[in-house]
């Protein structure tokens, strides 16, 4: 069973206030430089009423009305290195609103989602964290938005799209 711990006691980012506004923890850049493993905390750590679990290996849980929307996998056996059989240490999971979202996700030979079968038919995506630096900042910002919106209440997730869109 998962520990609870406030999310101020994330001690690699303390300075990031819980529900912080996305707009106001990004940094002087554009969001064009590649994303980095930091960018995964500090973005699920910035979208509204995210707490922090974490599992069996210390591994951080980010998760809205206690539903995971990111977290960070321990290795399991069915993400291996295919030339060594090694079991990847970094795996990020990601939810995804849809199969149709996670299919777009993965399809493309050149991303760097993947998906394993012990995924099938669960509305997630996985990424290697050697891999973030094929995504932009930006990029990164929008799947853990959009991993947000998918596990979000629909008056959470309106309120925050109606915050970002005013009419």
């Amino acid at each position: 069973m998962p520990t609870r711990r406030p999310t101020a006691q994330l001690a690699a980012w303390p300075d990031v206030p819980p529900g912080a506004a996305y707009a106001e923890t990004v940094s002087d850049d554009d969001g064009s430089r590649p994303a980095r493993v930091e960018d995964v905390h500090e973005l699920a750590l910035a979208m509204p009423h995210v707490t922090v679990e974490y599992g069996p290996g210390d591994n951080p849980v980010y998760q809205v009305g206690r539903k995971s929307f990111v977290f960070f996998r321990n290795p399991r056996p069915d993400a291996v290195d295919p030339d060594t059989g090694e079991r990847y240490a970094d795996v990020i999971v990601f939810w995804v609103e849809s199969e149709a979202d996670k299919q777009a996700l993965i399809q493309d030979e050149a991303s760097p989602f993947f998906t394993t079968a012990h995924f099938d038919g669960h509305p997630s995506v996985l990424l290697r964290a050697s891999r973030i630096g094929e995504l932009t900042r930006n990029g990164l910002a929008e799947v853990v938005q959009d991993a947000w919106l998918s596990r979000a209440s629909a008056r959470r997730a309106a309120a925050w799209l109606r915050a970002r869109h005013p009419e």
